[in-house]
Order: C-alpha cells, then structure tokens, then sequence
C-alpha cells in the first residue's frame, strides 16, 4: 500500500512538473499563434542553471531558480529577437533550430554539463533550514508553484495584453494598423513561456537529482506540443488536461509487459498518431478555442 502511495505521488509530480511546462507554451503556441518547437530547450536551460548553481555554487533551490529565470529571460530574449524575423513555418523551423543549438551545448559543453555523463546528487530544496526531501512534501511545493503559474497565466489572458496576444493570433497585420507593436507582444509572451519552462526544469532536476541531454530533446517539445494540442490551444484547463492525460497514458506503457526499448519506440510512435488524429478529427484538443 505504501509503495503504492509511492508511486502515485510520484506521478503526480511529474504531471504538475508538464503541467507548468504546459501553461507557459500554451501562453506561446495557443494565445499568440506562434508555433515553438524549442520550448524543452528552455526546461533544459532551467534544470541545467539550477543543478550547476547548487551543486557548484553552493545556492540555495529557490535562489537557484530565481537566477535560473533570469537565465532563461536573457536566453529567450535574444532567440526572440532573432525569431520576430520569422512568421508561421518559417517561425516553426527557426524554434527548433535553436532548440537542436541549445541541446548540442548541453552535450558538447562537457567543461560544465558534463556532456552525455549528465549532472548528478542535485540537493532537494531547503527552506529555513526546513528540507523537501520527502515525497509527500516535494507534491506541495510543485502544487504551490504550478497554481502560482495557473494564476499568473490566468491574469495574463484574461488582461489587456492577453487580448492583443489572441488578436495577433487571428490577424496581427490588421492589430498593428491599430498601432500596436506586435513585437513587443510576441517577444514578451516568448520570453514568459521561456521563464514557466525555466521554472518546471529547476522543478525537474532537484526532484530527479540527476539531469543529463536526453531529457531536453527535439521530441521532447513535440511531446510538449502533443499535451497542448491534445488539452485545448488557447484553454489553461486544457494545458493541465493534456498533461494528466498523456503522463498517465505513457506511464501504462511500462506496465503492459513491453521492454524499455520498445516502450520508447510505442512512446515516440504514440506522439505521431496522437498529432495526426488530433488534426483530422479535433484540431481544438478536447477544450480548445482554437486552430492550429
């Protein structure tokens, strides 16, 4: 009964960690129209400042992330910059370019990422003296941080700027007659979903007490994609949905007798059907407002 406890704590926890994830490339993909496929870069980006700063520096987690935001924000900003250039495929393309660049330093970098050997005994974060080492404990503070995110989210759409952000969706040359400077927006919508992703990695690498380059891949932000589409573009409900639907969805497949191997072949074969089905069938995702 206890492992069984265990185990559902833990799934809990790695669906708030896509959930936030999620929200903040729905912020992008869904409210604003700008289809990202490097979003995992930036979770890696997020995991990579905060192992690096507690296990070489010495900060305390929530310092940590902090600075691992901050990282994120400049990172994000330049990249966007250089992707305002870009509309529609053209953006698309550009996103994961710069995710394949991202991910290649994570691997290359081996003086500080330790290549492919990945970044191991993460601390647990500390509060006051106060450590989130237990299971039940870490759920709270990734409960806490992925309803900060929610709310934040919320405002955001639900205030002046989230409305030009879904009027640039829908037409942005008719929203810049108006005098509006769509970059402005685009860039600063990027640069929020960058910080969310940011957030979910510091998340994610003081939990699993071990990052390395596999988690942050290309397929990742399909996979990333796939929750978005699947929960509903341009819905926060949806971004939650999706998350709890495929983490649940994927994590059966380690218990239907397949190998490890072959439950990575189904996993990444599951995204494809999933994003084809969704396109012929429901392209809104199951609450969405909007088309890709």
């Amino acid at each position: 009964m206890q492992e069984l406890i265990y185990y559902f704590t833990h799934l809990a926890i790695i669906i708030g960690i896509y959930a936030i994830l999620a929200l903040g490339l729905n912020l992008v993909v869904g409210y604003t129209g700008l289809l990202s496929v490097m979003h995992a870069a930036f979770y890696g980006v997020g995991a990579y400042a905060t192992a690096l700063l507690m296990t070489q520096l010495g900060f305390n987690f929530f310092i940590a992330t902090g600075l691992s935001v901050v990282i994120a924000i400049v990172l994000s900003f330049a990249i966007g910059l250089v992707l305002s250039r870009f509309d529609g495929d053209y953006y698309a393309l550009g996103s994961l370019g710069f995710g394949v660049i991202l991910y290649s330093v994570f691997l290359s970098w081996r003086g500080v990422t330790r290549g492919a050997l990945g970044i191991p005994q993460i601390p647990k974060p500390e509060l006051f003296g106060f450590e989130f080492s237990q299971i039940t404990v870490f759920l709270l503070l990734v409960v806490v941080l992925a309803a900060g995110v929610y709310l934040c989210s919320r405002f955001v759409t639900r205030s002046s700027f989230g409305r030009v952000l879904m009027a640039i969706r829908e037409d942005e040359r008719a929203i810049q007659v108006f005098g509006y400077n769509t970059l402005y927006f685009k860039l600063t919508v990027f640069v929020i979903g960058a910080g969310i992703a940011a957030i979910a990695g510091a998340l994610f690498a003081s939990y699993i007490t071990y990052i390395n380059p596999s988690s942050f891949t290309a397929m990742e932000s399909i996979y990333l994609l796939s929750i978005i589409i699947l929960g509903g573009l341009a819905s926060l409900r949806g971004s939650v949905l999706g998350a709890v639907f495929l983490v649940v969805l994927f994590e059966g497949l380690r218990h239907i007798g397949l190998s490890s191997d072959m439950a990575a072949h189904m996993r990444e074969a599951l995204y494809g059907v999933i994003l084809v089905a969704l396109m012929l069938y429901r392209p809104q995702g199951l609450v969405g407002k909007y088309k890709l």
